[in-house]
């Protein structure tokens, strides 16, 4: 064991380098302590995981009580021991990782009016390639895995790489470290401190430190991945120019590596782009074309492109050098804490980053475990890791847009499924509460992808009882969109479980209204809706606060045996977003069908949709609710025969937004029938 320690020694060494880019003196330093046999020994070291381990945690599925899909559209499902199933089918996707096709005569045309370099304005006619499909992947939904919020999940039998597999042709563990240690990402990066949450440690019972990659100079880390990358590239390769495809925080990496690599650089966006975004990355000098109504036909106008004009594509994650220059991360957390560390938390998107984090960690401190964390409908990764193949999700969630990736990448997917412990999974609202932690904590407003890691590392540490133990949350971004703001600081409350969302029914009579508020009694009403709509009954939708979780079951007791029936709708996404805006008008309408839609932001969206359904068929409800970038959340409802159901599925389809039938959702039953 002594062998082995020689080297390990030798990398905690290489951590403690005030220089990251001494990487060739890093690398004499690994020679001198050991040999290369030695040092693979090392890296091959697995950690004692305990209660917390991937191999014995096993998969346990769970959605009761933590998701909105415990009352959707596919049942609720309850109890501990089997994952969420729905059928699958293998079809090939719509994603446009092979998007290099010429222009056929059926791509699209758009107009758009596009800024240029020189800040000057130019209409310019731009086509579209058709968007090829990607190799078969499994489709699956974002419903068929969830399970608890904090529990550790996503590993099955399925998750090993096969004994078999062919690598003769993919960086080694070794390559990776050389990669990392070797990175040039600090001519454009900073080192960001690694700072105690003092406050939340206090009230979680563990030490959570926050790696704060929302200080780089443009507020995310994705700059260290692009930087890598593009350094590398010949003065040849960088002379004819470089060009990516994203709508966010790799767009601004990619325009300040350019720049400081003197390299002229094309950044696609989508057309939904926010003003606010696309003039940043302009201001860093970068020209900036505006196309495409999703992020694959931006892509796939961005690989066609990069093959007409010889520019190299600087992908957002999924190659080595890109992985690598994340990584960097991952040396910094070791060198900058060097005692026991329970697990470092990564958010995961495509999974760059926590591909790279964990390419270093694992191999220089083994036992640390390295877990990543998903919003509930977007958890790609953890899907993957269990059924041990990339699929792809058949839809998106869009509240963290950052990290809205439908399929992960292919050597990221590789990396993780060798190295990375579990999967956490968050809603919407956790995201929202770890928001609001951050602020309360620096005074910092981090983006919902960037409160991921927060939001999991507070969710594990409940679910689990972690105490007096430490834990790094790698707190990604802070490009935050200022109309999302109204969202956050709705549900913050309801995410940290200091607000619960109630419907109350009572009898439809004199004094009953009074007689409720004494047998709730002494609580805070933060909103509080009633319509009289019935002879019989009456139903009341409030929020109270709560300061612990034991208060809503005592209030649910004092309630009991009144003629009062209170349900808990905190949990149930349809009421927060859209039932508690409807109160009052409601009746039975017949052959109603409910759907919720997505509605990207951009001009003609609603007119396109009115344009497949509204002369077929009677539209009966209409809620929209705007969530920024992400698109707007609308809820729908329509009158469709039976018979025309099938016509209905089909134009839904057609009209490309996301939608799921609501029509089984608890809340909306409970709305519709004690009125009519």
């Amino acid at each position: 064991m002594a062998t082995l320690l020689e080297p390990h020694r030798a990398l905690c060494g290489l951590a403690q380098l005030k220089d990251p880019g001494r990487g060739c003196e890093c690398m004499e330093l690994i020679r001198d302590c050991c040999d290369m046999r030695a040092l693979g020994a090392v890296s091959g070291l697995q950690a004692t995981h305990s209660r917390f381990g991937r191999h014995e945690l096993g998969f346990h599925a769970s959605v009761k009580g933590f998701s909105r899909h415990e009352l959707g559209f596919y049942g609720s499902v309850k109890g501990f021991g089997t994952p969420v199933k729905r059928s699958y089918k293998r079809l090939c996707s719509t994603s446009a990782t092979h998007a290099s096709s010429k222009l056929s005569p059926g791509s699209a045309i758009i107009e758009s009016t596009l800024p240029t370099v020189d800040g000057s304005r130019s209409d310019i006619s731009t086509s579209l390639p058709d968007v090829a499909a990607s190799p078969h992947l499994l489709r699956v939904h974002p419903d068929s895995l969830q399970y608890e919020a904090g529990h550790l999940g996503g590993i099955s039998e399925n998750t090993a790489s096969a004994a078999g597999e062919d690598r003769e042709q993919v960086p080694t563990a070794m390559s990776y470290l050389t990669r990392i240690l070797t990175s040039k990402v600090y001519d454009v990066a900073v080192e960001t401190p690694l700072e105690p949450a003092t406050k939340l440690s206090e009230r979680v019972g563990a030490d959570i430190l926050l790696k704060r990659e929302d200080l780089q100079p443009v507020f995310s880390f994705k700059l260290r991945g692009a930087y890598n990358m593009m350094s590398r590239l010949s003065r040849e390769q960088l002379d004819k120019g470089v060009i990516c495809s994203s709508a966010g925080n790799h767009a601004q990496g990619v325009a300040l590596a350019a720049s400081r690599l003197k390299c002229n650089a094309v950044i696609c966006m989508p057309v939904t782009t926010p003003e606010i975004k696309w003039k940043s990355v302009k201001r860093l000098g970068a020209n900036v074309v505006l196309v495409g109504d999703s992020y694959d036909e931006t892509q796939a106008y961005a690989k066609q492109r990069s093959e007409e004009e010889g520019r190299i594509f600087v992908p957002p994650f999924d190659h080595p050098d890109i992985i690598a220059g994340q990584g960097t991360i991952g040396m910094e957390i070791v060198r900058q804490h060097v005692g026991p560390l329970h697990a470092v938390f990564v958010p995961i998107g495509g999974g760059g980053l926590i591909a790279g984090v964990a390419a270093y960690m694992k191999r220089v401190r083994p036992e640390v475990r390295i877990i990543g964390v998903e919003p509930t409908d977007a958890n790609a990764m953890a899907l993957s890791l269990y059924h041990g193949e990339r699929v792809i999700l058949e839809q998106c969630g869009g509240f963290a847009d950052g990290v809205a990736v439908k399929t992960v990448g292919e050597e990221t997917f590789r990396l993780c499924r060798d190295l990375v412990d579990g999967v956490v999974l968050v809603t919407r609202d956790a995201i929202c509460a770890a928001i609001k932690d951050m602020f309360e904590e620096k005074r910092s407003i981090l983006e919902p992808a960037g409160a991921l890691a927060l939001a999991g590392a507070e969710a594990y540490c409940k679910y689990y009882g972690l105490k007096n133990e430490a834990v790094v949350a790698i707190t990604s971004g802070a490009n935050m969109n200022f109309d999302r703001l109204r969202i956050v600081t709705e549900l913050a409350n309801v995410g940290a479980r200091k607000e619960a969302v109630l419907a109350i029914f009572m009898p439809e009579e004199h004094g009953s209204f009074k007689k409720f508020v004494e047998k709730i009694g002494a609580v805070n009403f933060t909103e509080f809706r009633y319509r009289y709509s019935s002879k019989e009954k009456a139903l009341v939708l409030c929020s109270v606060d709560l300061h612990k979780e034991e208060e809503l079951e005592a209030l649910k007791g004092r309630m009991a045996g009144h003629a009062m029936q209170l349900l808990d709708m905190t949990d149930n996404d349809l009421v927060k977003d859209h039932l508690r805006h409807l109160m009052g008008g409601r009746t039975c309408v017949e052959n109603e069908l409910l759907y919720r839609f997505v509605f990207p932001e951009r001009p003609g969206a609603l007119l396109k949709f009115l344009d497949m359904f509204s002369l077929r068929w009677n539209i009966t409800l209409f809620h929209y609710r705007a969530q920024g970038e992400s698109g707007a959340n609308v809820l729908v409802g329509l009158q469709v025969p039976l018979e025309d159901e099938e016509e209905f599925n089909a134009r839904a389809a057609a009209l490309g937004y996301d939608y799921q039938d609501e029509r089984e959702n608890e809340a909306y039953k409970m709305m519709t029938s004690y009125g009519a």
